[in-house]
């Protein structure tokens, strides 16, 4: 069973593949186009205005793509950003607007606009049992570790031991569920 919301944007199609129970709420947008494709697994939810993106949705440079486990969800109002490739677990919860960036703008030359400089992209990964809080940011080139908690609010910037707790700008480690 697919269930697709009222007023959802699914662009290039193709690229995507999905397990069983899917579930795509209203008003999320998802494009496909992306080198390594789109891959949902089973009971997969994407939230009420979640958007993905692997590429600019104006003909830049086509990005990596993403993969999501079973029994996971992106919240309402995230936004994923997978220009650089994002592989995210199983029962992974990801509450209300958080962002993931898998690219960073290059802004070394003083002499070109940073606009013209180009992005980075590297890998995010968000290992199985994780939970990432309301209003939390993954920045590019992070793992999260198995189990790891992610606080509201905070900002990731570097990789997640398993089973930490995170929480702060820049995040840090706070306590560890074991």
């Amino acid at each position: 069973m697919v269930l697709v919301g009222k007023h959802v944007s699914i662009r290039y199609a193709r690229h995507l593949s999905v397990g069983r129970d899917f579930i795509i709420e209203d008003g999320a947008e998802l494009n496909c186009l992306s080198i390594q494709g789109m891959h949902f697994g089973n009971r997969v939810t994407i939230g009420k205005n979640a958007i993905i993106r692997p590429s600019n949705i104006y003909g830049s440079e086509i990005g990596a793509g993403l993969k999501i486990g079973d029994n996971s969800n992106i919240g309402p109002f995230s936004y994923i950003g997978c220009s650089g490739l994002i592989e995210i677990g199983n029962n992974v919860m990801i509450s209300p607007r958080v962002s993931i960036y898998a690219e960073n703008h290059v802004f070394d030359n003083t002499e070109l606009l940073m606009k013209d400089q180009g992005v980075s992209k590297k890998m995010v990964k968000i290992e199985d049992d994780c939970w990432i809080a309301s209003n939390s940011v993954i920045l590019a080139g992070v793992t999260i570790g198995k189990g790891s908690v992610i606080a509201a609010g905070a900002v990731v910037t570097k990789d997640v031991p398993p089973f930490s707790i995170m929480a702060g700008v820049p995040a840090i480690v706070i306590s560890h569920r074991n």
